[in-house]
């Protein structure tokens, strides 16, 4: 479906009740007690629907990566995705892409990769004697940076100043980058040869890292079904462009206004906050995890048709937005003691609020 009909009085979507899909396995509100909502939420539910509904013609299952995706696109984060090949994270990412009506550039990271080749450089032209600065592959709209585990230190410092202010600087003159600006990265946690541990000021940056396992017996049986009769559909442009910038951001205004009450923006601030004072973790989480946790939380409530974040919202973005941003200590690591374990220990400490 186009993204003009988005907007069409004629939209099959318009005269439908929006489908809820809960998030983790927590219990959302009934349709009948958010019709009433002070915001309409309505464009910010039919767009996921819309979007994840293009996915799925190539995509199956992973729909908690398609939420969380299109959740940090409207909060205006960027999303780390973790797993082992051949589980779809690069053709979800390019099927995102092509979903929107927005610029898209990929970026394979390797050992040999300088900044120049991602930022871009200054070239002097003859004709003119001057210096003309060429740009690099990050000043698109949707970039996909391909194992970003593969390249060194200082190409990975390269990115620190783009992703967290959306500009570049460089020879002293700085560049904006257009809007929507979106990094979608990966990596494979299994090989380590070849391969740099990405520094902590850059995973900070992002807003999840999302770790994608493998799909379930039901859902291998679908990719089977999916690709029986056609080998290459993954290869065809299958997705249509379905969503517009200034969609998203009309969308951003909207969760922006989403409530959020005093109660648990203390509840956010007390798991945060607990990740400093564990004696399992070396390093805790930032107040950038804190403003994380506040922004897509509004998102997962206004995705989901409510104009209020509930606790549930807050205890299912925890892990995505957390898990990247503190460190274990040797001695749990040293007993596998396993990330999310550590988290969910943490939040259960902490009364919910009412």
């Amino acid at each position: 479906m186009p993204f003009d009909e988005l907007n069409k009085e004629n939209n099959p979507l318009e005269n439908q009740p929006i489908q809820n899909q809960p998030f983790g396995q927590e219990q959302v509100p009934p349709v009948s007690n958010w019709q009433s909502n002070r915001l309409d939420l309505s464009k910010v539910t039919k767009m996921a629907q819309i979007l994840k509904g293009e996915l799925r013609k190539v995509i199956v299952g992973q729909e908690e990566l398609m939420d969380l995706l299109l959740a940090s696109i409207l909060v205006g984060g960027h999303v780390l995705l973790e797993g082992v090949p051949g589980i779809a994270k690069t053709l979800t990412a390019k099927l995102m892409a092509q979903a929107m009506d927005a610029g898209f550039s990929r970026i394979q990271f390797t050992p040999d990769l300088m900044p120049t080749d991602v930022l871009g450089t200054n070239v002097f032209n003859v004709k003119n004697s001057e210096f003309e600065f060429k740009k690099g592959p990050i000043f698109s709209n949707i970039i996909l940076i391909d194992e970003i585990n593969r390249a060194p230190a200082k190409t990975q410092a390269a990115l620190f100043e783009v992703m967290e202010e959306y500009q570049v600087t460089i020879d002293g003159i700085t560049r904006k980058m257009s809007f929507p600006f979106f990094v979608i990265a990966t990596q494979n946690p299994v090989e380590q040869e070849g391969t740099y541990k990405l520094p902590e000021a850059q995973l900070d940056r992002f807003l999840f890292k999302v770790n994608i396992t493998y799909p379930d017996l039901k859902e291998e049986r679908e990719i089977l079904e999916k690709f029986r009769t056609d080998f290459l559909i993954d290869k065809k442009p299958q997705v249509q462009k379905v969503i517009k910038p200034e969609m998203i951001t009309e969308a951003r205004d909207l969760i922006e206004k989403v409530f959020i009450k005093d109660s648990l923006l203390d509840y956010i601030a007390q798991i945060v906050h607990s990740t400093r004072n564990s004696g399992d973790l070396f390093l805790g989480a930032s107040p950038r995890a804190s403003l994380a946790l506040m922004k897509s939380s509004k998102a997962v409530a206004a995705m989901e048709g409510r104009d209020f974040v509930t606790p549930e919202d807050i205890q299912y973005i925890a892990y995505p937005v957390l898990n990247h941003r503190i460190i274990l200590t040797p001695e749990r690591e040293m007993e596998g003691v396993d990330t999310k374990e550590v988290i969910n220990d943490l939040i259960k400490k902490i009364e919910v609020p009412r």
